[in-house]
């Protein structure tokens, strides 16, 4: 019987040999190695070693052999708990991503593989796949890559999509999904909605096509769902007492109560104007695209972590901007974009002409809308799609959609159009609108022109030019103008001192999301202007990690 455990941490030569040690003096060891294979760094120096040709060396035959020595690979320890004198140590342990017993070592693998990168092994002398023979010792093929994959890179969550992929492919379900959760608490929601940017620099598009990343998201979340399973929290022991103030409940200001409760916080207060808490998830994206029960699993995972929301508040109005800061030690606004940007066209102030984004809002919380006849929709992103299919939804006959550039330049998923037009919404390229045609008070149509691309803009775009005496007149019941948003910040008194950006966006520290004024930060669509929901989810982590850092008195950069 083994006297004691011993952890050894590192897999290197002195890991080793330390092991061996260990268990000679008849104790258990466990040794814990971060890369695929122990002894790794050794590289035999009496002859010359060739591809495929292993080298054995005694003591890796004999940490093989001993029964008191458990290795444990592409491990690390995470948390080290010191107990009357002894440890207790949790080890994270990813997969290995190939299953050695099904392996024949057929190599065809290797052929595939599109990663080429710095032989770790050989010291740089050649170049290998992320697939390979990690350690010729042990002979086992392994995926490793020592830097951030591209597609985590390019998320802006930078959520650790080959593990939470690598789990769905071996079964482990509920292992992915807590991945997904220690970064983003909306699977569920994200995984219906996000544009996906990590899919188009998917290295398997070199080979084929993009792994099904969104969707992966999407099916794990799912499953927890259609089979009634529990989600675990996972909350830690030690608690702080600073109260923190969140202003918006939707994707960015969740996220950051989410991530605020994960640290310890317990005093998290989001105060919401809307009758319900979601933000854009909410009012902005459509039920059919977003259904709202799918939106509550997520919320309702986020306030089991004690997060207070309280909805029917107005800052600003119901309840003053000053009061929460003098009860509160720190607060975020997170309020997004919800005001839209006029056309600056004649007569857009007559009566039927309305915001694109207060339409999706009050379709969204069953207000009365507009529905009959003709309507133009005015905008090429996805609000405008999301207008135009809503409209054709709710009953309108046809729906018109302007936008000033050609297809290639639209800022809309190309699938959001396609989907669009498959369902019957007629969309006019090069047309911008000139004018709101206006009769006994009501608009009746759009002025238009027909337009050019010409040279590009500061944003790398060809600028669309008119084609002089192209005018004409479309005929309309109701206008919708969805050309952009920006953020309503009226809810705080010019005497506090805020610096606004050119969408009324909170000026931030683009690091720590910390506004001009101590102790207030500003993260989501109300720092950066309008974008996709999952930068927002993601300003709203980096916003809880700052808030964290400030209470703590630790200094940001």
């Amino acid at each position: 019987m083994a006297k004691k455990k011993v952890l050894v941490m590192g897999g290197g030569a002195a890991g080793i040999r330390a092991a061996l040690e260990e268990a000679a003096a008849g104790n258990k060891v466990y040794l814990v190695e971060h890369f695929p294979g122990i002894g790794g760094e050794r590289i035999p120096q009496d002859r010359i070693i060739t591809d495929r040709d292993l080298f054995s060396a005694p003591d890796l035959a004999a940490i093989k052999k001993n029964e008191n020595i458990q290795v444990i690979t592409n491990a690390d320890a995470q948390e080290l708990v010191s107990e009357n004198g002894r440890y207790k140590v949790k080890v994270h342990c990813r997969t290995p991503r190939v299953d050695r017993e099904k392996c024949d070592e057929c190599g065809q693998c290797i052929k595939v593989c599109p990663i080429h990168m710095y032989d770790d092994y050989n010291e740089g002398l050649e170049w290998r796949t992320a697939i390979d023979f990690f350690n010729s010792a042990s002979g086992n093929y392994n995926i490793f890559k020592e830097d951030m994959p591209v597609c985590q890179r390019t998320c802006p969550m930078n959520l650790d999509i080959r593990t939470y992929v690598g789990y769905i492919a071996d079964g482990k379900f509920a292992e992915s999904l807590a991945t997904i959760r220690k970064k983003l608490p909306f699977p569920l929601s994200i995984g219906r909605v996000c544009p996906h940017p990590c899919e188009s620099e998917c290295n398997r598009g070199y080979k084929d096509e993009a792994i099904s990343i969104c969707f992966l998201k999407r099916f794990v979340a799912d499953h927890e769902i259609n089979n009634n399973i529990e989600p675990k929290l996972q909350l830690p022991a030690e608690k702080y007492p600073e109260k923190i103030a969140i202003i918006g409940a939707g994707p960015s200001g969740l996220t950051c109560a989410y991530h605020l409760a994960l640290f310890g916080y317990e005093k998290i207060t989001v105060f919401e104007a809307l009758p319900e808490p979601g933000g854009m998830f909410r009012v902005g994206i459509p039920e059919y695209r977003l259904p709202k029960a799918i939106l509550a699993k997520d919320i309702e995972f986020i306030t089991r972590h004690g997060v207070e929301i309280k909805t029917g508040v107005r800052v600003g109005s119901g309840i003053s901007f000053d009061y929460i800061r003098k009860d509160h030690d720190a607060i975020l606004i997170a309020i997004g974009a919800h005001k839209a940007m006029t056309m600056r066209v004649k007569n857009e102030d007559a009566d039927g002409v309305f915001e694109g984004v207060k339409f999706l809002r009050d379709v969204a919380l069953d207000n009365e809308v507009p529905n009959k006849g003709t309507a133009i929709v005015v905008g090429g992103g996805n609000v405008a799609m999301d207008v135009a299919r809503s409209g054709l939804r709710i009953g309108f006959d046809e729906v018109n959609l302007l936008y000033r550039r050609t297809r290639k330049e639209m800022p809309a998923s190309p699938w959001e159009v396609d989907a669009a037009e498959h369902e019957g919404v007629k969309v006019h390229f090069l047309v911008a609108p000139q004018e709101v045609v206006v009769k006994g008070g009501k608009a009746v149509g759009m002025k238009c022109i027909k337009m050019e691309l010409g040279e590009p803009d500061a944003g790398g775009r060809r600028k669309p030019v008119p084609i002089e005496g192209s005018e004409f007149v479309m005929e309309a019941d109701t206008i919708f103008a969805a050309i952009g948003q920006v953020t309503d910040n009226s809810l705080v008194d010019e005497k506090i001192g805020f610096k606004f950006g050119r969408k009324l966006n909170f000026e931030v520290n683009p690091e720590t999301f910390e506004t001009n004024v101590p102790g207030v930060f500003a993260s989501g669509d109300a720092a950066t202007g309008a974008d996709i929901a999952i930068r927002a989810c993601a300003g709203g982590k980096r916003s809880a990690e700052s808030i964290h850092k400030y209470l703590r008195g630790d200094v940001m950069s």
